[in-house]
């Protein structure tokens, strides 16, 4: 049997890219489209990313948002923390005089894409955010297999250009992902379940563990806990960027705890079964749906 061709990057490959933030998303797409775009413009204001980028040889050009390097870019890739993405979108009317595609890989999108609906009509917006990470967020930590199977949603605003979207999509299979084309709200309220309250899960857990179980602290207890130990600064954006979402979650959370507590003071242990065996029943079920998401890739 012949192997597949490689997907075509036509578009890609005649449009300088610019990433703005060369942590572990930033700096593990550079690893993976640098040669497949005209030129890869690195930017990030830390010398000493820079300093390590320049090592790994990521980018053609590396620099700092001030450096002057943003207006030489087709494509804006904006990859710091929500925070400081949309920071940025506001800055970019003054950084860049032309008509870029801008994108960003934040973890939220709905307030992104409010944002973005604010830049002048030359710019051409797209929400992203790929499905994927590790709880050690700097480029010391980058990965050119990161990207590789993952979920990655693409949210449109009504005026995304077909050629915007097909960059996105050349992008994607360029990183080995899979695009999945989602609104922002949708995408918010399910992140909120399957990324948010699991950090704020496992970093309370973390929280409350004494210091003396740590002897027992098994595998277990590091596969629970890991995503706790994710930067908090970083946390902080996504939460207050989708507080309401999160608080719904929340609330489901501390209810299903309630439920269970009360059956426990109660020794109901047919019915603690049910309630375990429906979770364990629903673990299955989600991930079989992801795993057959990430084989689409």
């Amino acid at each position: 049997m012949e192997e597949e061709s490689p997907p075509a990057f036509s578009l890609l490959a005649s449009l300088n890219v610019a990433i703005i933030g060369l942590g572990l998303m930033g700096g593990s797409l550079a690893m993976l489209i640098h040669g497949r775009c005209r030129s890869l413009i690195g930017i990030d204001n830390d010398p000493v990313v820079l300093e390590h980028a320049r090592k790994l040889k990521i980018a053609d050009v590396l620099g700092r948002v001030s450096d002057d390097l943003i207006p030489l870019a087709d494509v804006i890739v904006l990859a710091t923390p929500v925070g400081a993405i949309l920071d940025l979108i506001a800055s970019l009317p003054s950084l860049h005089p032309g008509s870029p595609i801008v994108m960003d890989l934040g973890s939220t999108k709905a307030e992104v894409l409010e944002r973005m609906k604010s830049l002048p009509e030359r710019f051409d917006p797209l929400g992203a955010h790929p499905m994927c990470g590790k709880e050690h967020n700097s480029l010391l930590n980058a990965d050119p297999g990161l990207y590789s199977g993952a979920v990655f949603v693409l949210c449109p605003l009504e005026r995304t250009s077909s050629k915007a979207r097909e960059l996105a999509v050349q992008m994607v299979q360029a990183v080995r992902g899979n695009a999945v084309w989602m609104d922002a709200e949708s995408h918010d309220r399910k992140v909120a379940a399957t990324s948010h309250l699991p950090y704020l899960a496992a970093n309370m857990l973390a929280a409350i563990t004494p210091l003396e179980a740590a002897l027992l602290a098994g595998p277990g207890f590091r596969s629970t806990t890991r995503v706790g130990e994710t930067n908090p600064s970083l946390m902080i954006d996504v939460l207050k960027s989708n507080r309401d979402n999160v608080l719904r979650m929340l609330t489901d959370y501390r209810n299903g705890l309630e439920i269970f507590e009360a059956l426990l003071v109660q020794k109901d242990w047919e019915k603690i079964e049910q309630l375990l065996s429906t979770g364990c029943t629903r673990r299955q079920e989600i991930l079989k749906v992801s795993e057959r998401n990430s084989q689409c890739s």
